[in-house]
């Protein structure tokens, strides 16, 4: 890969690393294993960039290939496990179980906000996009996405214990 591409996709694990980092978190519910599935997503990409025509497109490349990587990481595990005639003496926790609880939590908090501050919120903090962004991609201004933000926020505060 020459020099511009190389440097054309360091700008581009720049700009979208965080809001991949955050979507490869949930398909794995571990930062460090969303980590791993992230930079192995990347490297697949980073392969295959020069065939990659539309760069409109990339980020649908890269979660494509986290799932896919997911999924294979996901049938080896599976071969890991064995039946066994005796059980461990105490069951192995994992945080698992409280993580499923607190998206489903935020999740549930999430649809009891209006449709406009909610999909405001997500733009904002799951798709890590700007204010300005967010304000063109709705067609607002920027002060309608500010204020269409601080009441969902103040709006899930007051209302949910968990925040």
């Amino acid at each position: 890969m020459n020099g511009t591409r190389h440097e054309e996709f360091r700008s581009y694990v720049a700009e979208r690393g965080a809001v991949l980092l955050r979507a490869a978190t949930q398909l794995t519910s571990d930062r460090a294993d969303a980590e791993d599935l992230l930079q192995a997503a990347l490297t697949k990409t980073y392969l295959a960039w020069d065939r990659i025509q539309d760069r409109a497109a990339v980020d649908g490349y890269v979660r494509r290939a986290m799932v896919n990587t997911q999924i294979s990481w996901w049938r080896r595990r599976k071969l890991d496990v064995y039946p066994t005639d005796h059980l461990p003496d105490r069951p192995s926790t994992d945080d698992h179980a409280h993580r499923s609880e607190m998206r489903d939590t935020l999740s549930r908090a999430l649809r009891r906000l209006p449709e406009r501050q909610r999909i405001t919120v997500m733009l904002r903090y799951y798709e890590d996009m700007s204010e300005q962004e967010i304000a063109d991609y709705l067609g607002v201004s920027v002060g309608t996405v500010k204020s269409t933000v601080s009441r969902a926020m103040t709006k899930l505060r007051t209302e949910n214990e968990w925040y």
